[in-house]
């Protein structure tokens, strides 16, 4: 076995119950799912918007070869700063700014 060195996070409670209970439907430690995730995080095929949301890059590619087809796409689109952070704040539930 490889050396290890340890390492102390704080996860959420709902984090928890999620890891405990996957860790005993599968068999394996906790710290064994841990050091799994963290190899996926880092591995060649891995990819910010692919890992967070299996299959939408598909999803989205679909839909735009749809836009193209039927002429709603635009070759380029243009936002300001301003929209950009308009649209995460209400995403959020937060007051925009005034």
């Amino acid at each position: 076995m490889s050396t290890m060195i340890r390492k102390q996070v704080y996860i959420e409670p709902r984090q928890e119950a999620r890891l405990k209970s996957l860790a005993a439907r599968l068999g394996l430690s906790e710290a064994e799912l841990i050091r799994r995730a963290i190899d996926r995080l880092f591995s060649a095929e891995w990819t910010w918007g692919r890992a967070l949301h299996p299959g939408a890059w598909e999803r989205a590619r679909a839909l735009r070869e749809a836009w193209i087809s039927n002429g709603e796409a635009r070759s380029t689109v243009r936002w300001t700063r301003e929209e950009l952070y308009g649209e995460r704040l209400d995403r959020h539930g937060r007051a925009r700014p005034r």
